[in-house]
């Protein structure tokens, strides 16, 4: 709540500075256009339909603030300092402060705020259904509250401290980090001295101990554990060994399955794997040759040396790679390639009945994207070229094209960047929705705009000085927003 507060008395403060620098326009002007027929105060104002969805949008002194509202949902914003947006149908909203500087994301009682994405603090609730508060001061101090003990921590680093549900454990202790940190997935418990270098590891069937990169060894036994549907299941055993590594190792895994698989190396000259499903060699290690014969996925392959120059056969998978030159490799349902990496670069695939087309050039320079729904015929269809356009063509059909894009290639998928950093240099946009029949235009922030509507047509030159409006009622002309007359009309324009 204390975040939806702040929020608003941003907007409130934020809208009035920006809204009085058009005070000595006369407003009563505006008040008399109607609701459909948008209204304008020059450059200081401007309101106007969405096209894409069914909103209202407000916009003062060109890019520097707009506020808008669709549905349930709502939001202002002044690009690029802050914007807010709030849903009151998913009981979500969104804050960002010089993104990403300082972010505030809320979805229902879950909520985070984030300072750089190094500093932050959370809440919500977990599993069993106790309020989590969660702080972090990256890299130092880090904390989470609960009326649940067991979802309780305070981690000050390096000094002391533990962590839970969080780097991939399911509870990290530490003291003067390195000296000792122990953790715990499951039920195996690893006793870390001096970390990284010796640790000893037991619980769950595992025993083991390293003390690297000199020597090490592991073993697990094969064990049984209940899922979460109450069956017995089996979990396959290991042995692990290594001697000054990676110079040596041994391992054998899958202990107790049908496709127990031997491992071992000694580098750098060479290195073999074999299983009932495959083999595969190396030599010398790594950068040598390697061959091998996957029976599972059905294929052969020859790497020398590897993996700059590769070539596979099989029906599970075919591949040429000279690199950086070129590459072409497919599987059943991918098929990647590269010319010149990265000049040209192409990923496919094909999982029915989901497809999905992806193609770069120069990393970010240009990105084309294409996504099917074989069974429903959706698709939707996204172009990036930076710094110069953004297209996408979403699963509705709804199109939107902007020029230019300084930020979209790097994130095209951001709502932040749409919000806050798009409307300062966006100089073109177009936008199209086939299905209602809509689409608009705008040139520099407004200055030049146009509209269409199943009902209606209309356009405002110079931030609406000059107007214009076709539709059922007949054309409306206004010039410094003073009407000059109408002429009736017959017929009701559609299409853009």
């Amino acid at each position: 709540m204390a975040g939806i507060r702040w929020g608003h008395w941003l907007r409130c403060s934020a809208g009035v500075a920006v809204l009085l620098a058009g005070s000595g326009v006369a407003v009563s002007a505006s008040a008399a256009d109607k609701a459909d027929e948008g209204s304008g105060l020059g450059p200081l104002y401007q309101r106007f339909d969405l096209t894409l969805q069914a909103g209202v949008r407000e916009e003062a002194v060109g890019p520097l603030y707009f506020h808008e509202r669709i549905g349930e949902a709502y939001g202002w914003g002044i690009p690029p300092f802050v914007s807010w947006t709030r849903d009151l149908g998913t009981e979500s909203s969104e804050l960002d402060i010089l993104y990403p500087l300082l972010t505030y994301d809320r979805f229902g009682p879950e909520s985070r705020w984030q300072f750089f994405q190094l500093f932050g603090f959370s809440g919500g609730m977990s599993m069993d259904e106790s309020d989590k508060r969660r702080l972090s001061l990256f890299p130092f101090y880090f904390q989470q509250r609960s009326a649940n003990p067991t979802n309780r921590y305070t981690a000050l680093v390096p000094f002391y401290g533990t962590f839970k549900n969080r780097f991939f454990r399911d509870e990290v202790q530490f003291l003067m980090l390195p000296l000792y940190v122990q953790s715990r997935k499951r039920e195996v418990y690893t006793d870390n001295y001096v970390y990284p270098f010796f640790h000893l590891r037991h619980g769950g069937g595992v025993k083991g101990w390293q003390f690297w990169p000199l020597m090490g060894s592991e073993t697990k036994s094969i064990t049984q554990r209940t899922n979460t549907w109450g069956d017995e299941v089996q979990f396959p055993g290991h042995r692990k060994f290594f001697f000054a590594w990676p110079f040596y190792f041994n391992e054998h895994l899958g202990i107790g399955t049908t496709n127990q698989q031997h491992s071992f190396g000694l580098a750098p000259l060479f290195t073999a794997e074999h299983s009932p499903l495959r083999d595969s060699v190396a030599f010398p290690w790594p950068l040598g040759v390697r061959l091998t014969h996957d029976r599972e996925k059905q294929y052969r392959e020859w790497s020398a040396p590897w993996p700059l120059i590769t070539f596979a056969r099989g029906p599970g998978k075919t591949a040429n790679r000279v690199w950086p030159l070129f590459s072409r490799a497919k599987t059943p349902q991918i098929e990647t390639a590269f010319y010149l990496w990265p000049l040209y670069k192409t990923s496919d695939v094909h999982a029915a009945p989901y497809e999905r087309d992806l193609t770069k050039v120069l990393f970010y320079l240009y990105s084309g994207l294409h996504e099917r729904n074989t069974d429903t015929g959706e698709h939707l269809t996204r172009h990036l070229l930076w710094p110069l356009f953004a297209y996408r063509n979403d699963f509705q059909g709804r199109q939107r094209f902007q020029a230019l894009a300084l930020l979209e290639p790097f994130l095209p998928t951001s709502k932040s960047i749409d919000r806050n950093y798009s409307p300062i240099y966006a100089l073109w946009r177009d936008e199209r929705n086939p299905k209602e029949g809509t689409s608009s235009q705008s040139l520099l922030w407004n200055l030049y705009r146009h509209q269409t509507t199943p009902k209606l047509r209309k356009g405002s030159i110079l931030f609406g000085l000059f107007q214009y409006q076709t539709g059922v009622d007949g054309k409306k002309v206004r010039v410094f927003f003073i009407p000059l007359g109408k002429k009736p009309s017959t017929h009701v324009p559609v299409g853009s």
